[in-house]
């Protein structure tokens, strides 16, 4: 009894550490005091567990700026950005990027490499170590690494730690991160914890894990580049699945006897959106009838899900949205509002990714983050 007694303090002790650095990068400044009123704690366990995690790195005092008022004002806490650091990865098809962020999402060092697709997947893990190495090696002496996160485009089975399903480059059942962490043995990032996710759902989760403003929720993000996958965020936590296989949208059917999709089914959204569906044989960029029609059907899948899911907002990412911009969000538009005005409901809300091109990268950090800072596993 006296060992589980033990063994529940230390639990109820980490949720409450956990809770406080959630708090704070939702609420950044707030007091102890202020803490302990949101937590539901006592001032003195809250100013015992923020000592803590400020020797440790995780939250930082700020000097409280002289105002004219009598008496001694609360010293403000923030979760520190400079010493405790986190690493993204993206695995994407045929390459590799790499970030190095902060606790709160800043992007300080970033780094890309190309692997071969027709290798086996230690080619590309070999490729992402040697990425990896690099961008840790420019941390100060100061700074320490605490997580790894990657984004993989397929689904992951978070129970057997494994890669289930990556179409684009022919992986199937792959122990991915029993692969990465064999790879980095003896290295600097020996030991590191690491933690991998699907590229949408990271990319979902750092949309929501590091935004500085109240997040919508759900929120529901659509990856468009050579696939089409989806990540949705509900009261903070992502939504995988059984399987680890929620989000594959690319294969909905949009479009009976359209054109034939790379898992040989016809009329797939992946078929009608991704970039195949655009690539023009001399390299140039997709005629405007080409992106009108992509946009229309990208907005058909986005009202399918808007009806399954009922988000509060959707938002776009992946190499073919950012680079088609506008030019693809017009017809999205259209779309959305068409069904919106028939149905006599608001339009969902749409945006880009705040991070761009990086959207999976730094949500992959994003992931170790949240990983590490959860009180007991999703």
């Amino acid at each position: 009894m006296k060992t589980q007694g033990a063994s529940g303090q230390a639990w109820l002790k980490r949720g409450n550490r956990m809770a406080l650095i959630r708090r704070l990068r939702v609420h950044p400044g707030q007091s102890r005091v202020d803490l302990a009123h949101a937590l539901g704690l006592t001032k003195s366990t809250v100013s015992a567990l923020a000592r803590e995690l400020i020797d440790e790195g995780w939250l930082v005092e700020r000097e409280v700026i002289a105002t004219g008022d009598l008496g001694r004002r609360p010293t403000p806490l923030f979760v520190d950005p400079s010493r405790l650091l986190l690493l993204g990865t993206q695995v994407g098809i045929g390459h590799v990027r790499v970030v190095l962020t902060s606790l709160t999402g800043e992007v300080l060092q970033a780094r890309s490499a190309g692997y071969d697709t027709s290798l086996d997947v230690e080619a590309c893990i070999g490729e992402l170590t040697r990425t990896m190495l690099a961008v840790a090696a420019r941390c100060s002496k100061a700074q320490r690494i605490i997580g790894i996160g990657v984004g993989l485009p397929g689904g992951v089975d978070q129970a057997r730690d494994q890669l289930v399903f990556a179409p684009h480059v022919h992986w199937h059942q792959v122990p991915f991160g029993a692969l990465l962490r064999e790879a980095l043995q003896g290295t600097p990032l020996s030991g590191v914890p690491v933690f991998m996710q699907n590229d949408a759902d990271v990319a979902a989760l750092g949309e929501t894990e590091f935004n500085p403003s109240p997040v919508a929720d759900p929120l529901l993000l659509v990856l468009v580049g050579e696939g089409v996958g989806a990540g949705l965020v509900v009261g903070g936590r992502l939504l995988t699945g059984a399987r680890g296989l929620a989000g594959e949208v690319g294969h909905m059917v949009l479009q009976i006897d359209g054109p034939r999709c790379s898992c040989g089914r016809r009329g797939c959204a992946e078929a009608l959106i991704g970039s195949r569906a655009l690539l023009q044989e001399d390299g140039a960029s997709p005629p405007a009838p080409a992106v009108a029609r992509a946009g229309h059907y990208l907005g058909v899948l986005l009202q399918n899900l808007a009806v399954a899911y009922d988000p509060a907002c959707i938002v776009l990412g992946g190499g073919t949205a950012v680079a088609l911009g506008d030019a693809l969000l017009a017809p999205v538009r259209a779309t959305l509002q068409q069904y919106a005005e028939a149905a006599g409901l608001p339009e969902p809300t749409l945006r880009l990714s705040r991070f761009g091109a990086d959207a999976i990268a730094v949500g992959a950090a994003a992931l170790a983050g949240y990983r590490l800072t959860q009180p007991s596993p999703d």
